[in-house]
């Protein structure tokens, strides 16, 4: 198997794997920056999207048992690592691809200097207002 077909398998698996703890990241982060009512602890969570922000926050999934037991989130914090890992893996696979597949390779470079240079000037423009 070359090296291209590796990298694309490798890239299709990774990210279909991932991609639905990665969209509750995504889902639950957005909600907490446009949200900014803070809880104080996990069991005040009533709602289902607080309750999904609890499990991005505190890495447990609240109960609603009235006797607490204490809950570990040591587990999901292995498993949100690995997918940290795997989703830097499979972006850089991804850019690989882009770099072989996309002529003229100026494209990719100047689409990955904007993906740098406007987050910075959003906040930048955020720091002037």
């Amino acid at each position: 198997m070359n090296s291209l077909k590796l990298f694309r398998r490798l890239h299709l698996y990774l990210g279909c794997f991932f991609a639905p703890i990665l969209l509750l990241f995504i889902a639950t982060g957005w909600y907490q920056t446009v949200n900014h009512d803070r809880m104080k602890s996990p069991s005040e969570a009533e709602t289902w999207t607080q309750k999904l922000r609890v499990v991005h926050t505190d890495q447990i999934f609240p109960s609603n048992d009235e006797v607490q037991r204490p809950s570990s989130p040591r587990l999901f914090q292995l498993l949100v690592g690995t997918m940290s890992g795997a989703m830097i893996v499979t972006t850089l696979l991804g850019v690989i691809l882009a770099f072989r597949m996309v002529r003229p390779a100026w494209l990719i470079v100047l689409v990955l200097l904007l993906g740098v240079l406007v987050p910075v000037g959003v906040l930048w423009l955020g720091q002037q207002s």
